[in-house]
């Protein structure tokens, strides 16, 4: 019997496949992956068996979305763009690689059903019968859709694909060659606009939204972990003795006994959550009373609990005791039997928060993190320790006897994970699976704080977000919880906080709508490389000092945490960087424009620098933009708005002791006289603001404290005073 695989003419060109050969051939399946894999005669194809990533949504082709009558010949090409190879002469000639990612790979199938159903809309009975025509005619159709050049030029490309796959298969369907396959391609797309890339574009949270939803989770990790986990603990336990309990006339007894003080006293009902619906709290109240849930049932049925229940809804307080504070007081008098489940959810939501920030993974990354990453490790001779945190539960002795690792890997603190972004075996293809990065994070306490606190919801060696173990009130799927249910969890819980900040009277803890929509996990490895770019030690410092640390995120440890990627985390902190560069410029271009004098002994240079650095309209388009912003050493402007002033970075003028080859300061540590200070009106403004609040703030602390704070004050409006003094028009400096 002949195989789907059996070469015909060369290794690359594959029979027609049968109607029971699997959708996915086995050699292209690793190991542990066991998605249920279908038939090419089913009406509905999973490429769940080429997709190793945790907490990707597994991506289904079904074929009822193709024209009946076109179908059989398009699942022959799918099937061979599934199964094939590129000849690696095209692949070389194409710029492409010999096999596409999945993900990659269900772009170009859905790109195909459209293609098809839009034939069968223009009476095109079989494939071969698609001409140069049709092919210009749908090309036409998609310019006047409004797709961008970028889109448009993915499309025809992955069009191009069905007749180069066609020939790899040993019955070919006869599709022909799209035109701008051997014309080119430019002559069929739009006009070119500004293009941008996906990280560039991707919008920072606002600093009003990431500081009080940062203060809420190291909270809840740190300080209500305990009793969250304890009441869901109690809650399992009540779940279980309830449906152990038999009946006994004691457990009768006992029910109807509470039932006859709740009716006569015309009070609440216990009610609770279960999959979305809110009713009678029977498996509280049988363990409550020591009755069977069965006795409780027939009770509710006598006495129209139910009915009784939706009319006047009561709480069901847990014995467990309550430990975690908030401003020095209880959170709570007691947890719900029914707010367990959400504050359960809410917690790990806090934690994946805390690790996407404050270590600029890629949330892919995030999701393949399992417990056991990050072992204890023994203290160095000097006292310190080093956390390491590894994708995959792993020795951590093998690591630190690794001796080619160099000495900036060896440093204390640092997190070890998989990574996904362009990862091939050797003959290019994609890896699913990813592979551990040589290059490690920088890790803090409240992120090992926060993997602690996930290894104690899920089993050792399980996915730190686990869909099986995080949605346990669902039906979860295999593998990780997904971006798009992690987006929703972060949602629910500013919703939880917004609620909790009014009944523990912190409004000032609100966490406000984000001006740029919903707080989806991508935008966090950009709002690090914001902060640690633009404000170093601001909001990050807040709340990471909440969470008792002495030590607060200053730019000498913002440089190495952001920068200990050789890629990724270290590209997105330099585009931040120059971007904020030249968002000074512009800043001192319109206030000199507008007649604001500056001072300072760099200020010749900056009004210089100002007016040669490039104009960005909103974001840096290529790594090349970024490169050659880079190379304007000691011609870049950088805001420090906590000194009032900007400095025209040059590294041998600098007092913050920059290291060498840095291109930015180190804006915490800034000093007065140094010979890279520029003050504008509305700096020397905000130092006299700032010295009144001062003044404001002494006199409410005690003398020594006050007396601090008025020098500081005084040392702001000299400052302000020595601006005023000297400071000139633009026109004046430049002559």
């Amino acid at each position: 019997m002949t195989t789907a695989f059996d070469s015909v003419d060369d290794p690359f060109t594959l029979s027609a496949p049968l109607p029971d050969d699997l959708v996915i051939q086995p050699r292209w399946i690793s190991g542990g992956n066991n998605h249920p894999n279908n038939r090419f005669r089913d009406d509905s194809w999973s490429l769940g068996p080429l997709s190793d990533r945790p907490g990707t949504i597994l991506n289904r082709i079904h074929w009822k979305n193709c024209p009946a009558h076109l179908r059989e010949d398009l699942k022959v090409l799918a099937w061979t763009l599934i199964n094939g190879e590129r000849r690696p002469t095209v692949a070389a000639l194409r710029r492409t690689i010999t096999r596409p990612s999945v993900s990659s790979l269900h772009q170009r199938l859905i790109e195909w059903l459209r293609w098809a159903r839009w034939l069968g809309q223009n009476e095109v009975a079989r494939l071969s019968e698609c001409t140069d025509a049709h092919w210009r005619a749908y090309a036409s159709k998609l310019v006047a859709s409004g797709v961008n050049r970028t889109t448009m030029e993915h499309s025809l490309n992955q069009l191009s694909d069905l007749w180069e796959f066609d020939q790899l298969t040993a019955a070919p369907t006869g599709v022909s060659r799209p035109p701008w396959d051997t014309e080119g391609i430019d002559d069929y797309l739009p006009e070119e606009k500004q293009a941008s890339t996906r990280e560039n574009t991707t919008e920072p949270l606002d600093p009003a939204v990431v500081g009080p939803l940062l203060v809420w989770s190291i909270r809840m990790v740190e300080d209500l972990a305990d009793d969250i986990l304890a009441a869901r603990n109690e809650r399992a336990r009540i779940a279980r003795q309830a449906s152990s309990t038999e009946s006994t006339p004691e457990g009768a007894a006992a029910l109807r006994a509470y039932l006859e003080d709740l009716l006569s006293a015309n009070a609440v009902i216990p009610v609770a959550t279960h999959r979305g619906r809110t009713g009678l709290a029977r498996t509280y109240i049988a363990v409550k009373t020591g009755a069977s849930y069965q006795q409780v049932k027939w009770a509710a049925d006598k006495h129209e609990l139910t009915r009784l229940a939706a009319e006047r809804p009561g709480p069901c307080p847990m014995s467990i005791p309550v430990s975690g504070m908030i401003n020095g007081r209880p959170w709570r008098e007691n947890i719900d039997y029914d707010e367990a489940p959400s504050l359960w959810r809410h917690l790990g939501t806090a934690a994946a928060i805390i690790i996407l920030y404050l270590t600029g993974m890629r949330p892919q990354e995030v999701q393949g993190l399992r417990a056991g990453c990050c072992p204890d490790p023994a203290p160095t001779p000097d006292g310190t320790t080093r956390h390491l945190v590894h994708s995959l539960a792993s020795n951590t002795e093998d690591i630190e006897s690794d001796e080619s690792m160099t000495e900036e890997e060896a440093d204390p603190h640092l997190i070890r994970g998989h990574h996904y972004k362009n990862v091939r075996d050797h003959n290019g293809h994609h890896v699913s699976g990813g592979e551990e990065r040589t290059v490690p994070w920088v890790a803090i306490r409240p992120v090992v704080n926060a993997i602690r606190v996930l290894e104690r919801m899920v089993p050792q060696g399980e996915l730190l977000l686990s869909s099986i173990h995080h949605d346990t009130d669902t039906r979860p799927q295999q593998g990780s919880l997904t971006l798009v249910g992690i987006a929703d969890r972060i949602r629910a819980f500013v919703a939880w906080i917004n609620q909790e900040t009014l009944a523990q009277g912190l409004p000032e803890q609100t966490v406000p709508d984000d001006p740029h929509g919903p707080i989806s996990p991508s935008r966090w490895r950009r709002t690090l490389a914001w902060h640690i770019a633009r404000r170093p030690g601001g909001l990050v410092a807040l709340a990471i000092q909440y969470g008792h640390m002495r030590t607060f995120l200053d730019a000498r440890t913002s440089h190495s945490y952001g920068a200990r990627g050789r890629r990724g985390m270290h590209g997105i902190l330099d585009m931040e960087t120059v971007l904020a560069t030249a968002d000074t410029a512009a800043r001192l271009r319109d206030a000199t424009a507008a007649g604001e004098k500056i001072s300072g002994p760099a200020a010749r240079r900056a009004l210089l620098d100002a007016a040669d650095t490039p104009q960005f309209a909103g974001a840096l388009t290529t790594t090349r933009a970024t490169r050659q912003l880079r190379q304007l050493d000691g011609h870049l402007l950088f805001d420090n708005p906590d000194a009032f002033l900007i400095c025209s970075f040059k590294h041998q003028n600098a007092l913050c002791e920059p290291d060498a080859g840095a291109i930015a300061p180190f804006p915490s540590a800034c000093q007065k006289g140094c010979g890279n200070a520029v003050r504008t009106d509305q700096h020397a403004r905000a130092a006299r603001e700032e010295a009144d609040h001062l003044d404001r703030q002494a006199a409410h602390v005690p003398g020594p404290m006050a007396r601090a704070l008025h020098a500081k004050a005084a040392e702001w409006r000299q400052i302000a005073d020595a601006h005023t003094a000297t400071a000139c028009t633009a026109q004046e400096i430049l002559g």
